[in-house]
């Protein structure tokens, strides 16, 4: 129970301050998404460590370590599963392959960060794929 407790703490305590939607008085232009490198420091590296190895902070508290997203491609034949990854990001696993459902599902959070613009939404889950597949291994 105090193991619970403590993730549920932690992975809340990592989203509200990592992933903040911006202030009403925050101008960024209609279409800004950050980087990919960006967001998934802000998003993903608490668990999945920022080498997207699955090593963060928080994978010990996580009852399913977090994937090795530097794997992904190596897993899939040899080439990067980039609808999967897209898929999982905006609508969560749904399946074993992320591994579990502890994952925040980011597409409806992206969605209210960018006050329901979905083209933003798109072009952050893009970045943050076009990412993930630059730091695929061989």
């Amino acid at each position: 129970m105090r193991k619970t407790l403590l993730l549920a703490g932690a992975l809340l305590a990592a989203t509200v301050v990592i992933a903040r939607a911006p202030a009403e008085n925050e101008t960024l232009p209609l279409n800004y998404a950050p980087s990919g490198k960006v967001m998934f420091k802000q998003y993903c590296a608490s668990c999945h460590g920022a080498d997207a190895q699955g090593d963060g902070p928080l994978a010990q508290l996580l009852k399913v370590p977090p994937t090795d997203l530097t794997m992904l491609a190596r897993h899939n034949n040899g080439r990067f599963p980039r609808d999967q990854v897209t898929s999982v990001l905006e609508f969560g696993s749904g399946n074993d392959w992320h591994g579990s459902s502890e994952m925040p599902v980011w597409g409806p959070l992206f969605l209210r960060y960018d006050k329901n613009n979905e083209r933003a939404v798109e072009q952050r889950i893009k970045n943050l794929c076009d990412y993930l597949a630059s730091v695929q291994q061989n």
